[in-house]
């Protein structure tokens, strides 16, 4: 009596599974799960069809299932068991009969048939004699084997491709940090090298003076990297800027003018003393002039090919008098990369959608995502490490600033009024906000530069002395007292606050407003990142070409420097 209550619990309880999955299927992922359902509930030896409980009026025992009936076969005499028979009574046995009800079970269900009778509709309408049409069986057979050879593949092999990109690139990043290492090796033997032949000519300079020129259009943290190779080579680094005039001659006219570039380079921290005005081209006359004015021992340059546009050395004479030093390339970064992207922005940037209209000034299609995933630079901590150099923590009693902001495209207009906020202050703290906030609040185009690039570019500035990075968008109490900021200060001209105004303000710095903290000052210089675009905007075709013809130099300086076959490029790096 026991066993027979405990069986049909079984199936009333395998019944009830049966119907609500088969309802469950049925009026949310239809046939597929359905299938799926049936096969769970055949591995506990039930159909689905077959499942409900049905009492024939000679009997209170429910019909025998597959399972059952294979395991009577087995054992003759023996009382099949629900469930235990297919698990510990013929597994084999039970799988072959289980498998043969399921195949059963498809190929009389109504999707299969109203396939088979599509399918053969148009194959008799081609002209197939009916012995060669589809059957229901044959249908399901295929089905199964394909499905079963691409799962089974999946499982085996499926993911090899995902693990082998992700261990390459773990690889890369390895092998780039091992270049990086070698590099700075090289530098600090060759620095030593200098000063070693500085001695044995008997000088007894306690100075060795590097001379290092260029354009520096759009200077970016590439940029700074260099300065600070270059600087590492001697103990003072002297940068001159080529002039407009010689510019425009040898490769066009720059985004920025003189004094916008003459800012960026005086407010760099690797940088000593800069001399504004130099020609493009360093010929004899002006590189003795140097030397004697400025007393140089070395003129450095980047290891990537500088031609004028008739094919000559740009460094030739320096290189005939011994004076000439090169420095490694700061790879994954570039102006042509970083207006490349500029040129992928819209003008209604902050509209989150990728529909466009006529009115669209863009001089590209518009991107789906951030610009600053463009990025091929990888940010190490060692770089991170060798950019705080000269970082300290704030003195007790010291006067501690705090300005955050997205300082995306780091330019002109950031360093005048980050110049302006230290002026204010023994201790200047400033906040760079994290991507993904810099995008929810500017638009799906931006950030340009990703944080890492960012705040490369904020310790690079000779102002700051210290970055918070990925800082919160609302100044909090919390945050004042942690860092012991006494005042929290904002420009009056921002990359975005002609678009979202006072109310922006607001939010971001209600606790410092409330709290007497918060004061804005006057921003120095009207540049920022929508100056650049209308700039870029205005000769789009021009600089499209221009970047074009950067990219085929650069393309063939990697192509050298891997040793695989190319062209000599033009002054890399800026």
């Amino acid at each position: 009596r026991e066993e027979e209550i405990r069986d049909t619990a079984y199936y009333v309880v395998v019944h009830a599974l049966c119907k609500m999955g088969e309802m469950w299927c049925r009026k949310y992922m239809g046939t597929f799960l359905e299938i799926l359902v049936t096969m769970v509930l055949l591995a506990a030896g039930v159909s689905a069809r077959g499942a409900a409980v049905e009492q024939s009026p000679s009997s209170d025992a429910p019909p025998p299932t597959a399972a059952e009936a294979c395991a009577a076969a087995a054992d003759p005499t023996g009382k099949a068991r629900p469930l235990n028979v297919s698990v510990f009574g013929n597994p084999l046995c039970f799988m072959v009969v289980s498998s043969d009800s399921f195949l059963e079970y498809l190929s009389r269900s109504q999707p299969v048939s109203l396939a088979v009778d599509s399918i053969n509709a148009v194959l008799g309408r081609a002209g197939v004699p009916d012995r060669s049409l589809l059957t229901e069986d044959e249908i399901v057979l295929s089905l199964v084997a394909t499905i079963g050879t691409l799962v089974t593949y999946f499982l085996l092999f499926g993911k090899r491709h995902v693990r082998t990109r992700n261990m390459l690139a773990e690889e890369l990043v390895a092998a780039q940090q091992q270049v990086q290492n070698l590099e700075e090796a090289l530098l600090k033997a060759k620095a030593q090298d200098i000063q070693s032949a500085a001695a044995a000519k008997g000088r007894n300079k306690k100075e060795v003076r590097i001379f290092m020129d260029g354009a520096f259009d759009m200077m970016h943290y590439g940029h700074m990297n260099a300065f600070r190779k270059a600087a590492s080579l001697g103990t003072k680094l002297i940068v001159g800027i080529n002039s407009d005039a010689s510019i425009t001659a040898c490769k066009g006219a720059p985004l920025t003018n003189d004094q916008e570039r003459l800012t960026m380079v005086s407010g760099c921290k690797f940088v000593d003393e800069v001399v504004p005005g130099c020609p493009y081209v360093m010929n004899e006359k002006y590189l003795a002039y140097i030397i004697e004015k400025f007393s140089i021992d070395y003129v450095v340059h980047g290891d990537d090919p500088c031609l004028t546009p008739d094919g000559k050395d740009v460094y030739a004479a320096a290189k005939e008098a011994g004076k000439y030093q090169s420095i490694p390339r700061t790879e994954g970064v570039s102006t042509t990369d970083i207006v490349g992207r500029m040129l992928t922005m819209t003008t209604d940037h902050h509209l989150r959608t990728d529909e466009t209209t006529e009115d669209d000034l863009s001089v590209m299609s518009v991107t789906e995502r951030p610009l600053c995933e463009q990025s091929k630079f990888l940010t190490t901590s060692r770089m991170v490490r060798l950019f705080s150099k000269g970082m300290k923590a704030p003195e007790k009693g010291m006067r501690v600033i705090y300005m955050d902001g997205a300082f995306d495209m780091f330019h002109a207009g950031h360093v005048s009024i980050l110049k302006k906020a230290k002026d204010r202050g023994d201790y200047l703290i400033v906040g760079v906000h994290g991507d993904s906030l810099v995008n929810r609040v500017r638009g799906s185009n931006l950030p340009l530069m990703n944080v890492h690039e960012r705040t490369l570019s904020l310790m690079g500035c000779r102002y700051i002395d210290d970055v918070l990075i990925d800082a919160p968008y609302r100044v909090t109490p919390e945050m004042i007292a942690s860092l012991n900021i006494v005042e929290v200060v904002h420009g009056t001209i921002g990359d975005d606050d002609e678009e979202f105004g006072r109310h922006h303000l607001e939010e971001r710095y209600a606790y410092p407003m409330e709290a007497g903290l918060f004061t804005k000052l006057g921003s120095p210089s009207d540049f920022n990142i929508s100056t650049i675009m209308r700039r870029i905007q205005k000769n789009q075709e021009r600089f499209k070409a221009k970047i074009q013809k950067k990219k085929e130099a650069e393309a063939d300086y990697y192509n050298d420097r891997y040793g695989m076959n190319g062209k000599n490029g033009s002054k890399g790096g800026e």
